[in-house]
């Protein structure tokens, strides 16, 4: 299998995890079971590519959460900031992050989803019901993955139409060769291959949240014959 290397922060190139094949007689589904992990995940694994490819570890992902949090620290100093989270992508990064950081702070939550299928991205829709009142805030919108880039630039201006002070974006992964947009986030805890991936609050149909680590999907494991994850 190529390896990818991950061209920012960490210097590593990713982890490749041979995954044995395990039953789950109440789901009839094949399972992963991942060396070290105490946990197996179902997942519809083709018969020939039984494989889980680990591209940063939990070390790795709460490394890279530190260090951006001292980016974000060293930006803001100690002055008051707003932290608005996309849902449900972020909520592993948001608790991490925001526990690494010592401004007075606030946090909310927003809802924007893109999925027409599995993985195939539709229109965007946002829901900011349970978002705080953000006029004359410095907000930092916080989300999983930066891939076509479309959530930020549909997100980014409503906060400013809200009349947020400022905003500026923070997330744990960019996508290689994925970007259709021209905003790029400020704040950026890995770029990856442009791969699938779960884990650490990114998930495939609603599963693998919790693992503690993220890893790559192949696309023969995927439904869907286009591929996308976040807009």
């Amino acid at each position: 299998m190529e390896s990818h290397p991950l061209v920012k922060n960490n210097g590593l190139a990713p982890l490749h995890v041979r995954a044995t094949r395990t039953r789950i007689s109440a789901l009839g589904w094949d399972a992963i079971a991942v060396p070290n992990h105490p946990y197996h995940f179902p997942l519809r694994l083709g018969p020939e590519n039984p494989t889980v490819k680990v591209l940063l570890d939990e070390t790795q992902l709460q490394a890279g959460v530190v260090r951006m949090a001292s980016e974000v620290s060293a930006h803001y100093g100690n002055d008051p900031l707003t932290i608005v989270g996309v849902l449900t992508g972020s909520v592993v990064l948001l608790a991490d992050l925001i526990r690494q950081l010592e401004m007075p702070l606030r946090v909310g939550v927003l809802q924007a989803s893109s999925y027409r299928g599995a993985t195939t991205r539709g229109a965007i829709t946002i829901n900011s019901d349970l978002l705080l009142d953000v006029k004359d805030r410095d907000v930092l919108l916080v989300d999983d993955i930066f891939d076509t880039g479309h959530t930020l630039a549909e997100v980014i201006p409503l906060l400013k139409k809200m009349g947020a002070k400022s905003v500026k974006a923070a997330v744990l992964l960019r996508k290689q060769g994925r970007q259709e947009v021209e905003i790029e986030p400020e704040f950026i805890g890995f770029d990856i291959p442009d791969e699938f991936v779960v884990g650490y609050g990114l998930d495939y149909q609603d599963q693998y949240r919790n693992l503690r680590y993220l890893a790559s999907l192949e696309p023969t494991d995927l439904i869907d014959d286009t591929i996308g994850e976040d807009a």
